[in-house]
């Protein structure tokens, strides 16, 4: 007799179906959204398009932008010294947020964190891994930042000064990390694919070529 698709032999762990009640924040949600369209300040397909364009980020943003700092003096300048305003010179828009890149140098390793919750460049880096989200990220961070690096893999030496940037609601950081060796010749396309997502994070360093 064929299995069920739903018996214990589908191959993979059960998922417990999302079906609660909504909680109070879901129900503003909808409210809202259905007083948009109601009132024609927005149609439907308007806030679709939304939030496809909002689930389609992706780090390669990010990673555009760190690359362009490593091959141009005068745009690394700007970025560090304003960062929403450089990036809006690439054509990313950070809102009505305030982005501030930060750089790694060998004596200085920049992290960062959201200790409330998970306040994120998601305009350059997509959406938020699960693990940045997590209590123990948030919390631990900040406590015992070699500690919580090593588990990623990141051994720092003595000699180097870690630093940990808390996100806050109009607030976020980017990592610049540091160009890797052997990268002379590289262009900025080629660079690009050497940073990833946890390198801006600060979790990591950049991939070598």
């Amino acid at each position: 007799m064929p299995r069920s698709r739903h018996s214990p032999g589908h191959g993979h762990p059960c998922r417990a179906d999302q079906d609660g009640p909504l909680t109070r924040f879901q129900c503003m949600e909808i409210a809202m959204r259905e007083l948009l369209i109601e009132k024609g300040i927005l149609t439907a397909d308007e806030i679709n398009a939304a939030i496809a364009a909002m689930d389609a980020r992706s780090p390669a943003a990010g990673a555009q932008v760190v690359a362009r700092a490593w091959t141009d003096p005068g745009f690394r300048r700007h970025l560090l010294a304003n960062g929403t305003e450089a990036i809006r010179e690439m054509g990313y828009d950070a809102g009505a947020m305030e982005l501030v890149a930060m750089e790694n140098t060998p004596q200085v390793h920049n992290v960062i964190v959201c200790t409330l919750c998970s306040c994120y460049p998601r305009n350059l880096l997509g959406l938020p891994p699960d693990w940045y989200k997590q209590r123990a990220y948030r919390s631990r961070l900040v406590r015992e930042p070699r500690r919580v690096l090593a588990e990623f893999g990141l051994h720092l030496g003595d000699d180097i000064t870690v630093r940990v940037h808390d996100s806050t609601a109009d607030l976020r950081y980017i990592v610049i990390p540091e160009r890797p060796a052997g990268t002379g010749g590289m262009d900025t396309a080629a660079l690009a694919d050497l940073v990833t997502r946890d390198a801006m994070i600060g979790v990591a360093r950049a991939n070598a070529p």
